[in-house]
């Protein structure tokens, strides 16, 4: 085997070239390209490609050059039986990982790309876990592609490998999570004058903002992976315990649910394309809102944001009905099991939505004042309309939140408290 060590003591005269004169390249593309069939794949593996291009890693400074042979085991790694002996090998797969301290952008997408194929398959996945976690060089790496790379398509491949890693192994998560605090998070904050610093949030913040500003609908894996990190406390804690970071993700996710994504002038059915990305960035500012309130760059400012976020949390949940509507109308000319696997689906990814819009919804109205109803019903947020669309999605679950509401409500204005008990007939009872 050869190792990047062994290069090193090459004469200046065997140094390999750092480019690919345009006739060896065009032959390399085309088995490339070949390489997606599964028969050239099979062949490429018969004849120990992946050692050949092992060796060509490991002694070649041609950006090209290893880039195409990242690439085409990347092809060659779609396959099972190739994917599993590829990951078996043990050399063949640290120099893989080497590869992610490449500085060629496109190589880093091909390792990316190879790597996001072998987490993909159950069978190996654990493997190449392991083997990342026993670098932690690599993480280095791709804090560092997150944090500086302009690249969006490496950037998001990237992403889908770190969302991936924290989606197999919560393990790994938490060690990354950790990873750069000045002290440890079990530690009581008194204990220390300084405040710990993540290195990873801001660098996920980082990567979000590079992607938004080239298209915000590949945000999506950026969004779940802050999702993923607000089901532990750790994660958590590394959101909102960074003042700079935490107001910046704040205003981020706040921007797009109330700019971007799902607007009054959209078309319902722009929920199922979006409805993923909802979901994650709704979930992450729910956690940051209900975790938030010793956060004072965000209790000084709650009310500003109470208005708006209710505007859009309703909003989607309205979007919700119609869409919901048009796609069970739209199923009924599909045969029947096609019409039920699809609706099933929909359903269940709506349902998620709608559940994370429900108690954030529930949430905000808690902390509704007085004078913040007065301002809702003044400029339209709380409208007879919104609601009762708001009702019609918080009834039953969260009657306490909404009867505690009409009584704000009814301070305000008790014609609009009136009506409403007129078409919710349980509040009255009950308030």
């Amino acid at each position: 085997i050869v190792s990047p060590e062994n290069t090193k003591s090459r004469s200046d005269d065997e140094e390999q070239q750092t480019e690919l004169d345009e006739e060896m390249e065009n032959e390399i593309c085309r088995v490339w390209d070949m390489s997606m069939d599964e028969d050239v794949a099979l062949f490429l593996q018969e004849f120990n490609a992946p050692d050949i291009f092992m060796g060509v890693l490991a002694k070649s400074k041609c950006p090209r050059l290893r880039e195409i042979c990242v690439g085409i085991l990347g092809n060659m790694a779609c396959f099972r039986e190739i994917c599993v002996s590829i990951s078996s090998d043990k050399n063949l797969g640290q120099m893989l990982l080497h590869c992610l301290y490449d500085s060629d952008p496109p190589t880093l997408l091909e390792t990316s790309r190879l790597l996001l194929t072998c987490l993909s398959q159950a069978e190996v996945a654990s493997v190449w876990v392991e083997r990342i976690r026993e670098h932690p060089a690599i993480y280095d790496s791709i804090c560092f592609i997150m944090s500086s790379s302009t690249n969006v398509d490496l950037l998001v491949k990237v992403g889908e490998v770190v969302d991936k890693l924290f989606d197999l192994d919560e393990k790994l998560m938490l060690e990354w999570v950790r990873n750069g605090a000045t002290q440890p998070l079990d530690q009581p904050q008194e204990e220390s004058e300084e405040q710990p610093v993540f290195r990873l949030v801001p660098c996920i913040l980082e990567a979000a903002k590079q992607v938004r500003s080239e298209n915000p609908e590949w945000l999506d894996v950026y969004m779940h992976i802050l999702q993923l990190l607000t089901t532990v406390d750790d994660g958590i804690q590394a959101i909102v315990h960074c003042p700079d970071t935490g107001k910046d993700i704040w205003n981020l996710l706040f921007d797009l649910v109330c700019h971007e994504f799902c607007q009054s002038d959209d078309p319902p059915i722009i929920l199922q394309e979006q409805k993923t990305v909802l979901a994650s960035v709704f979930s992450v500012l729910s956690a940051i809102y209900a975790s938030q309130t010793e956060q004072e760059y965000l209790k000084i400012e709650k009310g500003k944001y109470n208005l708006p976020l209710i505007d859009s949390l309703i909003r989607v949940l309205q979007n919700m009905e119609q869409c919901q509507k048009k796609t069970e109308n739209s199923a009924e000319s599909n045969t029947e099991e096609t019409k039920k696997t699809d609706l099933t689906q929909d359903d269940f990814h709506l349902k998620i939505l709608k559940d994370i819009l429900c108690e954030f919804l529930s949430n905000i109205f808690q902390a509704l004042t007085k004078e913040t109803v007065a301002q809702g019903v003044k400029e339209g947020q709380l409208s007879k309309q919104k609601c009762s669309s708001a009702f019609q999605n918080l009834l039953p679950f969260y009657s306490p939140v909404v009867e505690d509401f009409i009584k704000i409500l009814r301070e305000v204005d008790k014609a609009l408290a009136d009506d409403l008990e007129k078409s919710f007939p349980s509040l009255k009872v009950q308030t």
